[in-house]
């Protein structure tokens, strides 16, 4: 299967949390859109590997997904070393991705920068013949993405771009809530952490609205890519 666009990010809700809208609206669009989580989230305070799986999976619907995988890397603990690149082009090269996305430059979590560094090299390192990689027995060609495009998490950085998902922010934030084990349930586990809360969602939902301010839109989501974006001419810009 082809997907116009592969996010891949560290945690299952990683996703969800940072461009669910703009991923709601490709898939609107008719785009093949997937994810691939790098970790089962299995160091998170709150529920179990087994639950993650389930809420991952009523998000993908949510979302329109095409595929979602997990690759099973440990969470905290995975590294930016060969065997996790090679992991990371061998999907890449299975999937051929016109874009990937994938998590933030710098944030609070260590590995939100490290997978961001990681899949962005990885990204590249897909191109190159001399690299080789088998799925399921079969010789993969080489397979670079056009764009790596890296949303914003926790930290306040300023966007390169921003999409407008006007009119899509609920439905991000329904897929947000099917992780009902990690975020605000009044019915839900009352263990509290930092994502817990109920001002957490307030705050996301915040956020929407700031990056929309950038670009004088209603709603956005922000990113920023190491190679600017070009339009063809300003009528492209909105």
């Amino acid at each position: 299967m082809k997907l116009d666009i592969l996010v891949i990010v560290a945690h299952p809700d990683d996703a969800e949390l940072s461009c669910g809208g703009t991923i709601i609206k490709h898939t609107d669009m008719g785009y093949a859109v997937g994810i691939i989580d790098l970790t089962e989230g299995e160091l998170g305070t709150r529920g179990s590997v087994e639950t993650r799986y389930k809420e991952a999976d009523a998000a993908a619907k949510l979302l329109g997904l095409k595929v979602r995988e997990n690759l099973k890397f440990r969470d905290g603990w995975f590294k930016d070393d060969e065997e996790h690149r090679l992991k990371i082009i061998e999907k890449i090269r299975q999937y051929q991705p016109e874009i990937v996305i994938t998590n933030a430059i710098e944030d609070r979590h260590p590995d939100h920068a490290r997978a961001s560094h990681l899949v962005e090299e990885s990204a590249w390192l897909a191109g190159l013949s001399k690299i080789a990689t088998n799925n399921n027995g079969v010789e993969q060609i080489p397979w670079r993405p056009k764009h790596v495009y890296h949303f914003i998490q926790y930290n306040v950085i300023k966007p390169d771009f921003v999409v407008d998902i006007t009119g899509l922010s609920e439905r991000k934030m329904n897929a947000i809530k099917a992780y009902s084990s990690q975020f605000y349930d009044p019915n839900g586990e009352k263990t509290n952490t930092f994502i817990s809360k109920p001002e957490f969602l307030k705050v996301l939902e915040s956020k929407i609205y700031m990056s929309g301010n950038y670009a004088h839109i209603d709603e956005a989501e922000g990113f920023t890519s190491a190679y600017k974006p070009a339009v063809k001419n300003f009528f492209d810009l909105i």
